[in-house]
């Protein structure tokens, strides 16, 4: 069996930057992952866009690959900036760019 090709982050972050910015949302998603249970996406917001709060997968984590954002759950906030890894709260939670921003979702669900 052979293995997938390898995903150039890099090459994806300004890919889904670049598409934000011309998105009447401001916003851009794609699968990189899916296997079972496990699922990557990486995610691209414009400055001042935000997803709105949702329910969180049983485990989830956020990794910011360009820019600045916020992630807020239950009256909390917390910011986060490129490199930065963030495991996701259990409960509802938001995302807001504070600048142009990619990130890199983890997510398992049963």
């Amino acid at each position: 069996m052979q293995e997938p090709a390898p995903h150039d982050l890099g090459a994806l972050v300004d890919e889904h930057l670049a598409k934000a910015r011309t998105d009447a949302h401001g916003r851009s998603a794609h699968v990189v992952v899916h296997d079972g249970v496990l699922r990557q996406s990486v995610i691209a917001l414009i400055a001042g866009m935000a997803l709105d709060e949702h329910n969180a997968p049983p485990a989830a984590s956020l990794q910011v690959l360009r820019g600045r954002v916020e992630l807020t759950a239950a009256g909390r906030t917390r910011e986060l900036a490129t490199g930065q890894l963030q495991m996701i709260p259990k409960e509802r939670h938001g995302l807001t760019a504070i600048e142009d921003a990619v990130v890199l979702l983890t997510a398992v669900n049963d």
